[in-house]
């Protein structure tokens, strides 16, 4: 299996995204995934990054960072994550990338924290997220882009937890263009069996991020990364590992670690 790292584009030393791309390459990373805002920002940037592209920055993805999502209780809110998902499709590809990756929500509402009801059932929930990951799925079609479903922990989201719930949304949307992301930090909270998980789920998985169980960098917790490194390499995994967590120290020292843990011969102990 040939491993691809890419690291969020915050924790790259760099005042560009080439500078940046080119420590991300000093310490063992092989691209840059960007971080989505939303009030049309990110549309704002396509010259960036298309400048960016023309030098040679590798930008597979862009990961959605704003403060409602598709699964929004609100229609309102809904219907401006959907309108802010479509740019960051739009754009992505405009870097030459192909994937932008959005949850559910995140800290709407769980069911393991009060009032344990929310306003919506989950017939209701499922529907929304069909509708909404439909509409995308077809933008994404149209611009030569994947939407990126990501499950969140239970603490986080009340909609998607598990991989096995990702997929299952996947599969009823029925189009290429909607895929599903695994995060290994969320995988930890909600996966019995994170490797054996990730095996189930393979037909439709297409890019994963990066953290230990304690969200900070891969080795900096007790996550499993040989097992799941080997599961990965049964099933042929061919996409990205983005850096989606907290750093225990400077980039400088910390991502050269993370390069060296996950790029070890298949079969070898993390």
């Amino acid at each position: 299996m040939t491993i691809r790292l890419a690291a969020q584009e915050h924790m790259l030393e760099g005042a560009t995204l080439v500078e940046k791309f080119r420590f991300a390459q000093a310490c063992g990373f092989d691209g840059v995934e960007l971080r989505g805002a939303g009030k049309g920002w990110f549309g704002a940037r396509v010259e960036e990054v298309r400048a960016a592209r023309a030098a040679g920055v590798v930008m597979p993805t862009v990961c959605v960072m704003m403060d409602h999502f598709i699964g929004d209780f609100d229609a309102a809110r809904r219907k401006d994550a959907r309108e802010q998902m479509k740019i960051l499709l739009s754009v992505i590809v405009e870097a030459g990338g192909f994937g932008a990756v959005t949850p559910a929500s995140y800290g709407m509402f769980s069911l393991r924290l009060p009032p344990f009801e929310p306003p919506r059932t989950a017939e209701q929930d499922r529907e929304i997220l069909l509708e909404e990951l439909t509409a995308l799925g077809e933008h994404a079609r149209d611009v030569g882009a994947v939407v990126l479903l990501e499950p969140l922990n239970r603490y986080e989201d009340h909609m998607v937890n598990t991989l096995a719930a990702g997929a299952g949304l996947v599969r009823e949307v029925g189009l290429a263009s909607v895929a599903l992301i695994g995060d290994f930090f969320h995988m930890s909270i909600e996966e019995s069996d994170p490797a054996q998980a990730l095996r189930d789920v393979a037909p439709h998985l297409r890019h994963l991020q990066l953290g230990d169980t304690n969200r900070l960098e891969p080795g900096a917790g007790h996550y499993d990364w040989a097992r799941s490194l080997d599961a990965l390499e049964e099933i042929g995994y061919d996409g990205w590992m983005a850096m989606e967590c907290r750093l225990s120290g400077p980039p400088a020292q910390v991502l050269p670690r993370v390069s060296a843990l996950l790029r070890r011969p298949a079969g070898a102990d993390a």
